[in-house]
């Protein structure tokens, strides 16, 4: 029940941030190795961004991707917060003195991140290259041109091998290491001072709340850049073989990306980033908090 609960949380938060991610991935690969100032910008800002890819590609165009996007959040939160969930209850984040350490739940969240997305890093890949595609007039990034999840599943399958659908799963890893860790350890650490401090009632609502708000912002900070490289290695063309054309792994793209287009480069759409994230954060955390108190409140 742990892995459903958790998978159906970040599913819900999935339907509201979807066109966040939309944005945010254009906005990242806007530009993508070109001098600031050299290129034209299509996508000024987050809010200019919803409108553009409104006018030009239609409202439904914010929701691309929405199917591998839903299957990966199962996958991959499922996978992540239903194992962190299991150690936290069986008491091995907590010390000897029954205090949180903050040690083990950033270990536990690493390693309960890196299990889930590296088993669905497929559908992440296919997600990257369908919020991508775009009218011409306002393309950003290479396009694949993909018809939906299952074709392009099926046609980089059999073109390239299971080597080809894990392109970039490791340029990938240490991404959802840091975002994961961070927003876990401060999620459980914020939650454990509220409760201390009483600062709201018992099993309030308000707690989780709270606490997923630090955390949202804690994981921006920490996973844009990471997030970025990732967009890119996972959207870049390849040859004949599935080998990226543009980058060799994370280190090249972070340097790549640092020398040409400076270190704001490395934060490209972080107003996208922000906006989706903290949102995504604060749901997936505060559905995923209340359907465990639910479920516990009803079997116990």
């Amino acid at each position: 029940m742990d892995f459903l609960m958790s998978g159906l949380a970040a599913c819900g938060a999935c339907l509201f941030t979807n066109p966040l991610e939309v944005v945010k991935t254009r906005m990242q690969l806007q530009g993508e190795l070109q001098v600031p100032g050299t290129y034209r910008r299509h996508y000024r800002n987050v809010f200019h961004a919803f409108i553009t890819i409104g006018k030009v590609d239609g409202l439904a165009a914010l929701q691309k991707g929405l199917a591998p996007a839903l299957l990966y959040q199962f996958l991959m939160n499922g996978i992540r917060l239903g194992t962190y969930g299991l150690a936290e209850a069986g008491g091995c984040l907590h010390t000897a003195e029954g205090t949180l350490s903050p040690v083990r739940s950033a270990a536990a969240g690493a390693l309960a991140g890196v299990m889930g997305a590296y088993l669905g890093s497929p559908i992440y890949m296919v997600k990257t290259h369908l919020q991508a595609q775009a009218a011409t007039e306002i393309a950003v990034g290479h396009q694949y041109n993909h018809q939906g999840m299952f074709q392009a599943l099926i046609k980089i399958g059999q073109k390239y091998g299971l080597v080809g659908l894990w392109r970039g799963a490791l340029g990938g890893l240490p991404r959802v290491i840091i975002g994961s860790s961070t927003q876990l350890c401060t999620f459980s650490s914020t939650k454990d001072l509220v409760t201390q401090r009483e600062i709201f009632p018992p099993q309030s609502w308000k707690v989780a709340l709270v606490a997923a708000m630090v955390s949202g912002i804690a994981v921006v900070l920490a996973m844009t850049p990471f997030d970025v490289v990732s967009t890119r290695l996972y959207n870049q063309p390849t040859d004949a073989q599935g080998k990226g054309l543009m980058y060799r792994g994370l280190l090249d793209a972070l340097l790549q990306t640092a020398r040409i287009e400076g270190i704001w480069g490395m934060y490209k759409g972080i107003g996208a980033s922000y906006f989706r994230l903290g949102p995504h954060t604060i749901l997936s955390l505060f559905f995923w908090d209340q359907l465990r108190t639910l479920y516990y409140m009803y079997t116990k």
